[in-house]
């Protein structure tokens, strides 16, 4: 007769941690139901982002079905001529140019200064009065209207000691009007989005960064120059682009310290600068003055214009979104 040999018991399993959260126990194919008031919000959240693409969509669409039927060689390269009619006489080379002289110099006067006050806010921000009231600053200046800020720049530029900017008369009148002029009111316009694109880019990096910049032996000078900018540049490319969007397409400042003249006028100086101290417009002015409602009686010209002012603003934001998805960094804690 044979022992049977004993069985070993097993080992009972390991009590969990004190601080460990209590273990839910679900039956078989359970699954936790929303109330209604979820249900609503989830589907008004859907409405309203499905609304918005339909917007959107409707917009691109319709500009493109409407204008690109007007586009032509000739409207894209000639210059338009001053004529009651404007449905019979030349192109508008003069406000496409305009429009990227303008949204040029706008996005050089932001673009560097909002970085600047956006990194003294985020890495800096002493003394703290001080930030405060530039932040203040920044949230008044993207409050006010576009035609405020225009009203306000032909009052200061107008000024004689700001003559050598703006175009002046033979007696020594200031216009206040001028490229220049313009562009430095663009570039205060667009100036809370680079520091508000800036700002998030530059707090989306983790402190550990930062230290570890210090711990090789590199100031805070050196750390922001060589890591937090580098690695905040598609926040920068994101809030400079929105900027020249908002440049590109303001018509006021255009208006009153642009003159909005049908062609480029330039004053007697020196060639480039004579350029820039001189009057002209925009696609937005041109749109303005072509529409059904405005005084050029040419709405095929106006359409065809918008077209191609939506076309430059599209293809601009989706070069800045490919060169913000190329240089993603993603962050390990």
């Amino acid at each position: 007769m044979s022992a049977t040999p004993a069985t070993t018991p097993a080992p009972p399993p390991p009590a969990p941690p004190a601080d460990a959260p209590p273990a839910q126990v679900e039956a078989p194919g359970y699954a936790p139901s929303w109330s209604v008031g979820d249900k609503i919000g989830v589907g008004l959240a859907w409405f309203a982002g499905l609304l918005l693409c339909v917007i959107a969509g409707s917009i691109v669409i319709y500009m493109l079905v409407r204008g690109i039927q007007y586009v032509s060689f000739d409207l894209l390269t000639k210059h338009p001529q001053p004529s009651l009619d404007q449905s019979k006489s030349g192109g508008f080379l003069d406000p496409i140019i305009g429009t990227f002289v303008l949204t040029i110099l706008g996005t050089l006067i932001a673009a560097p200064l909002g970085v600047a006050i956006a990194v003294w806010l985020s890495e800096y921000g002493k003394p703290a009065w001080l930030a405060r009231a530039v932040e203040s600053g920044i949230e008044i200046v993207a409050g006010i209207p576009s035609i405020v800020l225009a009203i306000f720049g032909l009052l200061v530029f107008s000024n004689a000691a700001f003559g050598f900017l703006s175009f002046t008369a033979e007696g020594g009148a200031v216009f206040g009007r001028s490229f220049f002029t313009a562009g430095a009111m663009m570039g205060l316009l667009a100036l809370p989005l680079v520091v508000g694109a800036t700002r998030e880019a530059l707090q989306a990096i983790p402190i550990h960064v930062r230290e570890a910049s210090y711990a090789l032996g590199k100031d805070r000078a050196s750390t922001i120059r060589r890591v937090l900018l580098p690695a905040a540049r598609p926040g920068i490319a994101t809030g400079t682009s929105l900027g020249m969007g908002r440049i590109a397409g303001d018509t006021a400042i255009v208006v009153i310290l642009l003159g909005a003249s049908l062609q480029l006028q330039e004053e007697n100086s020196f060639p480039i600068l004579g350029d820039l101290k001189g009057t002209g417009s925009t696609l937005t002015s041109y749109v303005y003055n072509n529409s059904p409602a405005g005084e050029g009686n040419a709405p095929e010209k106006a359409y065809a214009a918008a077209f191609v002012l939506l076309a430059i603003v599209i293809l601009l934001n989706f070069a800045v979104d490919l060169i913000s998805r190329r240089r993603k960094v993603s962050w390990q804690s």
